[in-house]
C-alpha cells in the first residue's frame, strides 16, 4: 500500500456488513432507516447504503445536504437546529429535494413561515437527557404551540419529534446504554401523547450505542445512527461493537523511537485524530495500536496506546518488545477513539484494495 502521510484505511467488506446489519434491524422493527451521514461524509460510501435499499438520510449541516443532494439523494433531514442565515440555501434545496429541518423554538417557526419559498418537513428537537439542544418535558406549552403553528403554515409540514441520546457515549456498560435508551424513549412517548392528532407525529432516535445494542426499538418510527458504519475504540469500550466490526484504522508513519522510554513518535497528531480521549486502566489514551501488515490490520496490541497528542505529533507508549520492532519509517495502525472526527480531519479514505474515497471536507 503506497502511503505517504496519515491515512484512514477502510475495510469495505466490514463497513458494508455494518450497513446491512443495521438496515435489517430497522426493517425488523418496521422503522425507517435514515442513517446519519455525518460520520463518513462520502458520496461513494453513501452509495453503499443505496445498495442496501436506503432512500432517506440524515446530515448535520445544509452544506452536507447540498453535497449529497448533488449525488442523487432527495430525502434529507438536517438534524441540527436551523440557522436562519442560511435561508437562501434552504430555499434552493427545498425547491429540488424533500428537506427536513430541525427547530426548538416558536420564533424560528414563525420566521421560517415568512421566509420559505418551498415546503419543508419540520421536526421538533427534544432533549431526552443529553442536555445539548432541544426542548424538555417542562416545555410542554412551547412544544404544543410549535406544532399548532407549523400545522397552520403553508410551507411547514410538521413531521414529529427528533432526539439524539448522545449521553450513551458516556456509558461504559451495556446496561447503562439500555437504561438511557429506555428513559429517552419514555420521554419521547410522553411528549408525543401531548401532541394533537398524535398518530401524525413521528418519533425519530439516533445514537449508535442504542441502535447497535437494542433489538426492540419500542415502536419508534425511524432510526438515525451514523458512527456504526465504521465504529471505533469508544464504541468498543461502550460495548456497541466487537473489534471485528471496526471498519477503519489510521495508518501512520513512525518518525522517531525512544526505546529508553518505551515510546515512539508518529506522524499522527491532533490534526489527524482529534483530541477525543478515553480512560483505559486509569490512563488517558487517544488511540490503540493494532497489528499492521502493510496490506491491512490485525488485532489490537495490548498495553499499546497513544498517550499524548500535539498538532502533528503522536506519542505511542507500548511494551519494550513492541517498541523494539519499530524504526523511523515503519508504518503502524491506530484504532481511533472517535471515527467521526477522525474522518473529518483526514478528509478522505483509502480502501484495502487501494481505492481512494471522497469526503466532503476534502472536496
Amino acid at each position: 500500500m503506497d502511503l505517504i502521510s496519515p491515512t484512514y484505511i477502510i475495510n469495505e467488506k466490514i463497513a458494508r456488513n455494518n450497513i446491512r446489519r443495521m438496515a435489517a434491524k430497522a426493517a425488523e422493527n418496521q422503522a425507517l432507516f435514515r442513517p446519519h451521514f455525518k460520520t463518513h461524509q462520502s458520496r461513494l460510501i453513501g452509495r453503499w447504503f443505496k445498495e442496501e435499499g436506503v432512500t432517506a438520510i440524515t446530515v448535520s449541516s445544509l452544506s452536507m445536504a447540498d453535497y449529497f443532494a448533488s449525488d442523487g439523494w432527495n430525502d434529507i433531514t438536517v438534524a441540527f437546529p436551523v440557522n436562519l442565515h442560511e435561508i437562501n440555501l434552504i430555499n434552493r434545496l427545498s425547491g429540488c429535494i424533500r428537506l427536513g429541518l430541525t427547530i426548538e423554538d416558536l420564533n424560528t417557526v414563525k420566521q421560517l413561515d415568512q421566509l420559505l419559498t418551498s415546503r419543508v418537513d419540520l421536526y421538533i428537537k427534544i432533549d431526552s437527557g443529553y442536555h445539548r439542544t432541544g426542548l424538555e418535558p417542562a416545555d410542554r406549552d412551547e412544544i404544543v404551540a410549535i406544532v399548532v403553528a407549523a400545522r397552520g403554515s403553508r410551507n411547514l409540514n410538521f413531521k414529529g419529534l427528533i432526539a439524539h441520546s448522545g449521553h450513551t457515549y458516556q456509558a461504559r456498560t451495556i446496561g447503562e446504554v439500555y437504561t438511557i435508551a429506555a428513559l429517552s424513549l419514555e420521554c419521547m412517548k410522553m411528549i408525543k401523547s401531548w401532541i394533537p392528532d398524535s398518530d401524525r407525529c413521528l418519533i425519530s432516535i439516533g445514537d449508535t450505542p442504542s441502535c447497535s445494542l437494542l433489538d426492540d426499538f419500542g415502536g419508534v418510527d425511524e432510526i438515525r445512527p451514523g458512527n456504526f458504519v465504521f465504529y471505533d475504540l469508544m464504541q468498543m469500550q461502550i460495548g456497541s461493537c466487537q473489534f471485528e466490526q471496526v471498519a477503519g484504522v489510521v495508518a501512520c508513519p513512525v518518525v522517531a523511537v525512544h526505546s529508553h522510554r518505551n515510546q515512539a513518535v508518529i506522524f499522527g497528531g491532533a490534526v489527524h485524530l482529534s483530541k477525543d480521549r478515553l480512560e483505559v486502566a486509569g490512563q488517558t489514551v487517544f488511540g490503540q495500536l493494532v497489528e499492521w501488515t502493510g496490506l491491512g490490520w490485525g488485532k489490537p496490541i495490548p498495553e499499546s496506546y497513544l498517550v499524548s497528542l500535539s498538532q502533528e505529533h503522536g506519542i505511542l507508549e507500548a511494551p519494550s518488545a513492541v517498541i523494539r520492532k519499530l524504526i523511523p519509517g515503519s508504518w503502524i495502525g491506530i484504532l481511533p477513539v472517535h471515527s467521526c472526527l477522525t474522518a473529518n480531519l483526514l478528509r478522505g479514505y483509502r480502501t484495502l484494495d487501494g481505492v481512494d474515497l471522497d469526503h466532503l471536507s476534502g472536496f
